[in-house]
Order: C-alpha cells, then sequence, then structure tokens
C-alpha cells in the first residue's frame, strides 16, 4: 500500500554515493527535520527520466528553495555507482540527493515498488511526495506511463 499524506516516513536505509564513496542514511535522520521534497522514477538514465523529470527539478531548483524547500532528493532503484554517474551526467551538484535504493528498502516501505515489465523489472513508481518533518505532506502519484503531478512545477504549486 502507497505511503499516504499524514503518514510518518518508514525507518529504513538507503545510500547516497559521495566524492569520499558510499554513505548509508537512515530515513530517520534524513527526513525527520526541515521540508524534503522527494521524487521517486524508474530509473537512472532511462529515457522520460533523463529528458523530463530530473531535467524539472534543476531548472526550478531556485524556486523550490524559495519556497521553502529545505532538500530536494531523487530516489530510484539502483546502486548508489550508477546514481552519482546519473547525477554528475546531469551536473545536479549539490541542488539534489541522487538516493540510491538497491535492495528496494526505501522504495517497498513507501509502497512504491512496481513491476515493468521484462525490461526494467521492478522499480520505483513515478511520484513526488512532500515531507515535513519526517511526514508525509502530500504524496503526488503518477498514472502508469504518465508524467504529470511529480514535475518540479506541479509540485511548486502545491507548496
Amino acid at each position: 500500500m502507497t505511503i499516504e499524506a499524514g503518514q510518518p516516513i518508514p525507518s529504513v536505509k538507503f545510500q547516497i554515493k559521495t566524492e569520499d564513496g558510499i554513505d548509508e542514511h537512515s530515513s530517520d535522520d534524513y527526513f525527520g527535520s526541515g521540508r524534503t521534497i522527494l521524487f521517486a522514477l524508474p530509473g537512472a538514465f532511462t529515457p522520460t527520466c533523463s529528458a523530463r523529470h530530473l531535467p524539472t527539478y534543476l531548472e526550478k531548483y531556485s524556486e523550490l528553495r524559495a519556497a521553502g524547500v529545505d532538500r530536494i532528493a531523487c530516489l530510484a532503484v539502483n546502486d548508489a555507482h550508477v546514481m552519482k554517474a546519473w547525477g554528475d551526467a546531469n551536473n545536479v551538484g549539490d541542488k539534489i540527493d541522487m538516493l540510491a535504493d538497491p535492495h528496494f528498502a526505501l522504495t517497498k516501505a513507501l509502497g512504491l515498488d512496481r513491476d515493468m515489465g521484462a525490461i526494467l523489472g521492478v522499480r520505483a513508481a513515478r511520484c513526488a511526495v512532500i515531507i515535513d518533518d519526517g511526514v508525509v505532506t502530500k504524496m503526488l502519484m503518477e498514472d502508469v506511463g504518465a508524467f504529470e503531478v511529480s514535475s518540479a512545477s506541479h509540485v511548486l504549486g502545491e507548496l
């Protein structure tokens, strides 16, 4: 079951690769304070994710920050090396944290795991989540094959 507004982010681990190595993070610590926009997508380097989803958050970064967003995070069921490489290829710098979820811990805990067929396998459903001090404020789920409500522009309107 997909997490809903009013529910706390479940306590799980995920990874972020930095220049110094791969760090394991607790969702309690990462999401526990401040306002976070978490956008999940099927995978790094995939067509819609690369051409449309990730770029909207880079384009709207300043507006999101001005609207009170403390951090922006991108979640995918990929390993930390792939997420770092994809972030580097898109020049995310320190604007977006690239959250790797190779064991589906966060993806499953949020109820986002979906079987996307023979090519992608089980991945995270496309969505955006507004999280305030560890609690989901808004859950913006995309219909299968759609890219509308999880864009940075739409999220700005939901803040």
